[in-house]
Order: C-alpha cells, then structure tokens, then sequence
C-alpha cells in the first residue's frame, strides 16, 4: 500500500474531519495523531524523525493510504518526495480561532507539565518528547505562547506549501467546504452521506485534564506507597523479631 493523500496542515484545522472524510472516499485507512498513540512503536520513530535522524517512510505509512495531521504534516516535502504519486491537502480556517482552538486543546495538555514528566518510561515520556521536538520546538521554536508570532507562522507556513508543492498536486481546504472540492481534487464521485464534521474538543480537552492531574498526583501515589511498604516492613521486622 503507498501513500496516496499526504496532509499537510496544522493540527486543529479540521485534521481529524479530513480523515473520516478520506476513509469515506476510499482512501483509508489514514494516519492521524490518534494512530500515533494506538502504535507505541510508532513513537520511537517519530523521535528519531524529530531528531533529524532517518527513517523509511514505508515502516509507518505501509498500511497506510492516507495521512493528516501531526505528526507527519510537517514532513510534507519529504513524504511527497518519497511517494511521488500522492496529492497534498492543506487544511485551513481562521487563524485567529485556530490559535485559540489549539491553545484550549493541545497546547494546553502539553504546557506546564512537571519536568519529570519528559522522563517517565516509554511510551508516554516519549510521546511528550515528540509533541515538544516536533510540534511545539519544531514548527514553532518554543514561541507558540506568542499569539501573534504563532499566526504569523501559520501564514508563513501555508505560504510555504504553496511555494513547494506544484498548483496541480495541492488544495488549499477548509472543511466547511464540504465534499465537493474535495472530491474534485481527487478525481472520485460526492458520496451520498453528509460531510464529517467531527469536534473532538471537548474530549482533548477531557482527556489531557485527567493526563496532567494524573501526573500531578502521581509523586504523591509513589510516596504514599513507599509509606505503606516502609510500615509493612517495620511490622515484618517487628513480628520476627519478637518470634
């Protein structure tokens, strides 16, 4: 199987509507984040990625047709170089309600984490790492606090694609526009089902809050554990003692 949609856009423009949308036309199955955290294998190679470091593009995308959102959109370039065949959607929306969208959700899991955190053992510590090397460090070099810088690298980004990938081999899509551009693009009929419109804001949001209050609480578990086999051992000690 090769890849036959390359995404290049930003998480939070509709990245996630793009791919139930794909997978309707034909194009699945497609690569997202949420296929990143269901292949722990997948992590360590995106690390290697994120440090300039090579991996054959075929050992992630072999059961692929597809791909959006981080963390492979940034590698657009690359991707299409290796798979030349493939079409390039690039997923806008109003930067201003994109910044506010990705600080609220992603963003937001990812800052103020304790530094530990960056250390635990594989997967998660090297899912944070990733997300901070790839995203947060790569795409927006540790600024993206700044609204207007991060804007600003929204439209310098966008502008870059256009200038990279040939006017024949990309669209410029935001998902309010439903099936019918999209389905021009790629050379297959409006299907008779409504365009995906998936939000998944509130469940990042839900499931990062409890990722951060579990980690949080975690020193706390530990320490209160080490507490209670501390006392068990005293008793331990005492009862053979007296035996």
């Amino acid at each position: 199987m090769s890849l036959k949609v390359i995404g290049s856009g930003f998480g939070r423009t509709g990245t996630l509507s793009l791919k139930a949308a794909l997978e309707i036309l034909g194009f699945g199955p497609c690569y997202h984040m949420q296929e990143v955290i269901k292949r722990p294998s997948h992590i360590k190679k995106w690390q290697q990625i994120g440090r300039n470091q090579a991996v054959p593009w075929h050992t992630i995308f072999h059961h692929f047709q597809a791909t959006v959102d981080y963390p492979a959109s940034p590698f657009y370039r690359e991707l299409l170089h290796a798979y030349p065949d493939a079409k390039v959607i690039h997923t806008v929306r109003d930067p201003e309600r994109w910044y506010d969208s990705t600080a609220e959700t992603i963003f937001r899991s990812m800052d103020g984490l304790p530094f530990w955190a960056y250390k635990l053992p594989w997967p998660l510590g090297n899912f944070i790492d990733l997300q901070e090397k790839i995203v947060w460090q790569g795409l927006f070099n540790g600024r993206f606090p700044d609204r207007a810088y991060a804007i600003q690298r929204f439209h310098d980004y966008t502008e870059a694609v256009k200038q990279h990938i040939p006017p024949e081999k990309l669209l410029i899509f935001e998902v309010k526009e439903g099936w019918e551009p999209l389905c021009e693009f790629l050379d297959v009929p409006v299907p008779g089902v409504p365009f995906p419109h998936v939000n998944d804001r509130e469940n990042i949001i839900r499931q990062f809050t409890l990722l951060r209050r579990t980690l949080y609480l975690l020193p706390f578990a530990v320490a209160a554990a080490l507490g209670l086999l501390f006392l068990l051992g005293k008793q331990i000690a005492r009862f053979f003692t007296k035996s």
